[in-house]
């Protein structure tokens, strides 16, 4: 496989750098102490089409392939990793459950909107009781007459306080079952419909993440994605392009750390020389990129299949699993170059350090990356 950056990539990468370090980076540690999520930031990056890369332009997005979606997700990464998963689970989760499995109605309605930033839309499958088992879920949909009633909670939920469209994954059939769940569309002020605690989190502190909660919620069945009980399946989809996003997020936050630690090791000096100089230092660094590049390939070779359609679950898997693990280990060795002025908020790898562990979490934990992975293997 042999892939090159084309221009359309190289255009969006330096659009994208220019305007984070515009817009984002004088602000981010501002947003971040104060766990703000910066809303009218995301209507910018929605006059820019970055909130709808992948959304074709007939519905008012970009058009554009996971090329130039990596790109966007990584170079906004390498400044912030809250920034970077929020466009993350914008563009790949609400509005690409959408784009992937809505029908023409409900894709002329909302993916202008998401597009655009007009609309900032959320995504719910996980419950307190159920992460990584999402089909033991508790939260139900009852039919009735032409609507579903809708009781239970979600939560760990992007945007759940701000969004004002969210896709929920519910239960409508037996717990356990693939085909007992569907997807809904759910707009901000529908009766029963409300977000509820925020988390107060270790990292990635200004991309919002709370409760989304349902009591006697009525929605009309025309914001049924799909039919009755694809929901499941239709997530597991839209999980498979998620974990490129989740790839390129930890993939921007380890060349930031790294490019970080690199800069300081060339400019801190003890015993009369720059500490770059040291072969403990020259180490860690080929290793953290070495790691980088075979990160970003596995994370190409995936957006590469996905692109033409191909069947991509393992390199996808692969990529996330990979990346995700390889932005925790050069965050880490960021932090110990850097030494006790890693430790500060003065330097930015503790944010990086802090912002990269989810990745190893969300969107399937590592754990699970490897059950999927080994499945695929042993198929």
């Amino acid at each position: 496989m042999i892939i090159k950056e084309n221009e359309s990539q190289k255009m969006i990468q330096q659009m994208v750098r220019d305007f984070s370090e515009k817009e984002i980076r004088p602000k981010m540690m501002e947003w971040d102490e104060a766990q703000i999520f910066p809303v009218e930031l995301f209507k910018k990056l929605g006059h820019l089409g970055l909130m709808g890369v992948l959304v074709p332009q007939e519905y008012g997005g970009s058009g554009l392939g996971y090329f130039e979606y990596i790109t966007v997700v990584s170079e906004i990464a390498q400044v912030c990793g809250s920034i970077g998963l929020s466009v993350a689970a914008h563009n790949s989760l609400c509005t690409g459950h959408i784009l992937y499995h809505g029908s023409e109605e409900q894709k002329k309605k909302y993916l202008p909107k998401l597009a655009t930033a007009e609309f900032i839309g959320a995504w719910g499958l996980t419950e307190t009781g159920t992460g990584s088992d999402a089909g033991g879920m508790a939260t139900t949909a009852v039919k009735d007459g032409d609507h579903y009633v809708i009781n239970g909670s979600k939560n760990f939920i992007t945007h759940a306080i701000s969004g004002d469209v969210a896709v929920v994954i519910v239960r409508t059939g037996e717990k356990g079952d693939s085909h007992g769940m569907s997807a809904f569309i759910i707009e901000k002020g529908t009766p029963g419909f409300m977000a509820g605690k925020k988390e107060n989190k270790l990292g990635m502190r200004a991309s919002e993440t709370a409760e989304l909660i349902f009591n006697n919620c009525r929605v009309h069945e025309d914001q049924l994605i799909g039919k009755e009980g694809d929901g499941f399946i239709q997530a597991m989809k839209v999980l498979d392009g998620g974990r490129i996003s989740i790839g390129a997020l930890g993939l921007g936050i380890a060349k930031g750390a790294f490019k970080a630690a690199v800069k300081y090791s060339k400019e801190r000096e003890q015993f009369g020389k720059p500490i770059s100089k040291f072969q403990g230092i020259a180490f860690k660094l080929a290793e953290m990129g070495t790691k980088i590049k075979a990160a970003e390939l596995l994370l190409l070779e995936a957006a590469d299949k996905k692109n033409k359609h191909e069947q991509m679950t393992m390199e996808g898997a692969m990529a996330k699993y990979y990346t995700s693990e390889v932005a925790v280990e050069v965050s880490v060795e960021a932090v110990q170059i850097f030494g006790g002025y890693g430790y500060t908020k003065d330097f930015p790898v503790e944010k990086f350090f802090r912002d990269s562990k989810l990745c190893t979490i969300g969107e399937g934990t590592s754990e699970i990356q490897k059950m999927v992975i080994s499945r695929e293997i042993l198929k």
